[in-house]
């Protein structure tokens, strides 16, 4: 498998590694298929990241978009770090290979549920869920066949 430059050095000196201390919120991902485990932590000051990090478990492309992912959501605001997505991480590390592409949507979502946590913490409310899985789409549209 071909990494881009970008890739291998952040695999090889990724940045922002741990836990943020005091984190105002905390997201952990898996995707069990293949056994890749991302935890990310942010902290927030008025509606911005100041500072985020990361563990993760996982394989070299893992480790890399999550690495990258906190360099790109530092500085931003929620709503902003909330347009991050796994195609802007992935262009960000010049391209990953196909198979590694799940890696890219897993420091999004890795994100999004750091965001949730906070907006839980300090509203109540956490964020809109986006629109449902195409799969479950299907249930919608098919008709609804029940034997007598």
């Amino acid at each position: 498998m071909q990494y881009s430059a970008k890739v291998m050095d952040h695999f090889a000196n990724p940045r922002n590694v741990g836990e943020v201390a005091e984190a105002d919120g905390v997201g952990e991902v898996g995707n069990p298929a293949c056994g890749d485990i991302m935890k990310m932590s942010i902290k927030v000051k008025d509606n911005v990241i100041v500072d985020a990090k990361f563990k993760t478990f996982g394989c070299g492309a893992a480790i890399a978009t999550s690495s990258i992912s906190t360099e790109m959501v530092i500085g931003k605001t929620l709503d902003e770090a909330l347009q991050l997505t796994n195609k802007a991480v992935a262009e960000a590390l010049d391209g990953l290979p196909p198979a590694k592409m799940h890696c890219s949507v897993l420091a999004e979502e890795a994100i999004e549920a750091a965001i949730d946590d906070y907006l839980k913490k300090t509203t109540g409310k956490g964020l809109e869920k986006k629109k449902a899985p195409s799969h479950e789409d299907h249930h919608h549209h098919e008709p609804d066949f029940r034997p007598n």
